[in-house]
């Protein structure tokens, strides 16, 4: 998917953002700060181990609103899917380690236990 200039800079320079997804039992709209991070040329949804509301309500309905805050503002419609294969979030994991500055050998702890979903950018 293509963007203006303004929101690609920010996909390729921000990590914090807001997302709104529904919740999982209410059907309530729920607005969170999190993290995003760009592996290759795909966008990821993760943050540090630990059990997640927001995963979970991504996994019973997977669209949700990406608010940019930082350096433009922006609501861009999109889907998650929720990684659990072990070998593709080995591979996804590592290079965020990197970019959060955490030692290598935390990676079996964040494979195992850290939110992660892959994020699709749709038109609506």
């Amino acid at each position: 998917m293509s963007f203006p200039d303004h929101i690609q800079n920010a996909l390729e320079t921000d990590c914090v953002i807001d997302i709104t997804t529904i919740g999982r039992s209410s059907g309530t709209p729920r607005r969170i700060e999190t993290w995003f991070y760009r592996v290759g040329d795909r966008y990821y949804l993760t943050g540090s181990p630990g059990k997640r509301d927001w995963l979970a309500n991504l996994k019973a309905n997977p669209a949700f609103t990406f608010h940019l805050k930082k350096t433009t503002t922006a609501d861009l419609a999109a889907t998650a899917t929720v990684i659990s294969d072990g070998t593709t979030r080995r591979e996804i994991m590592s290079p965020v380690l990197d970019i959060v500055g955490r030692p290598q050998s935390d990676l079996d702890t964040w494979v195992a236990s850290a939110p992660l979903a892959e994020i699709t950018f749709t038109n609506s």
